[in-house]
């Protein structure tokens, strides 16, 4: 597989270089494997630290900056960060309004962000933690003990990040994210597999004229494998699936995402569908986000996000937001 990349080992520190000159509102230590706002830490406000494995670009490192993130820690590719960068990131970012950190559920993230926080506690940073576990497809997977978290961290990460920048308490920022985890679900879809760098070849065997319904961000295994469908029957698929566990009584946010190689001509072919979906179930769209927001590297294929809102939500996701994956208001 050709890659723009000079060697496998150094993919993430030369992104990591590459990001620190695109974006000097940022402050990125490449040895330390950890990104901060500039500006941090901000009196008076609550710090929010969020992290993973990279190759899922924008998400984390792209949603830092006023109005979401505080900090991001980026691990080697699809591996967790470890408990030293999570720490640091919080002392970075502490004011002494306490840090919220916002986890992915993924096995490694759990640990190592379970295990910062105590060390974190130790030195004296209040800490609260929210757990991702959005999507629907399957429970227990790999590297997952129950749902795994998925779109819903980019809904988590703004809106809690708005509350955040607004000055509100860590008890009252740490509910809000508990809560638009609580309203939302996804359903991603897998057109072919993707490749990591160090593998250098796709990472699972998808065949030709197939295609993975319920696919993970690591391209774990879904619900089932199908000939190939069209973006109609794919957005009747996907939307029935998350509808089968969120009846929402309120409009959505909904989140129509990209998994890396997916171009925008078809995202918003798919996006079309599926708003003819929640049409037909007769929910309303308050907001649609359409792009490459929490990819897999160079999978192709799409996912589906959708959150409940009230006023209060809604008026936090219109708040202004300056990152780098992520921008509006300002």
């Amino acid at each position: 597989m050709k890659m723009l990349i000079n060697v496998a080992e150094t993919v993430v520190a030369d992104a990591l270089r590459g990001m620190a000159a695109a974006h000097p509102e940022l402050t990125v230590d490449v040895d330390n494997r950890v990104i901060v706002r500039r500006d941090a830490p901000v009196a008076g406000r609550v710090g929010l630290v969020s992290g993973g494995g990279s190759g899922h670009e924008p998400l984390h490192g792209g949603f830092v900056g006023p109005g979401m993130l505080s900090a991001a820690c980026p691990g080697e590719v699809f591996t967790s960060p470890v408990p030293d960068q999570m720490v640091r990131a919080a002392a970075a970012v502490d004011s002494g309004a306490g840090v919220l950190f916002i986890v992915k559920n993924y096995t490694g993230d759990v640990l190592n962000f379970d295990m910062a926080a105590e060390l974190a506690e130790d030195e004296g940073i209040r800490i609260a933690k929210v757990l991702v576990n959005d999507d629907v497809a399957v429970t227990d997977s790999l590297y997952t003990a129950g749902r795994r978290g998925t779109g819903a961290t980019l809904f988590v990460e703004k809106i809690a990040g708005a509350a955040a920048e607004e000055g509100a308490p860590l008890e009252v920022v740490e509910a809000l994210a508990r809560k638009v985890n609580d309203n939302s679900r996804s359903f991603g879809v897998a057109l072919s597999a993707c490749t990591t760098p160090a593998k250098g070849s796709p990472t699972f065997d998808l065949p030709a004229g197939e295609l993975e319904l319920g696919v993970g961000i690591h391209g774990e295994p879904g619900r089932e494998r199908r000939a190939m469908m069209t973006a109609r029957e794919i957005a009747d698929f996907s939307v029935h699936a998350v509808l089968d566990d969120l009846v929402p009584r309120n409009p959505v946010l909904l989140l129509v995402n990209g998994m890396g190689a997916t171009p925008l001509l078809e995202l918003y072919g798919f996006n079309a569908e599926v708003q003819r979906v929640l049409a037909e179930r007769g929910i309303p769209v308050a907001r649609t986000l359409v792009g490459n927001y929490v990819t897999s590297l160079d999978m192709a294929g799409a996912s589906v996000t959708l959150c409940e809102v009230d006023e209060d939500l809604l008026r936090l996701w219109d708040a202004p937001v300056k990152t780098p994956g992520l921008r509006w208001g300002v």
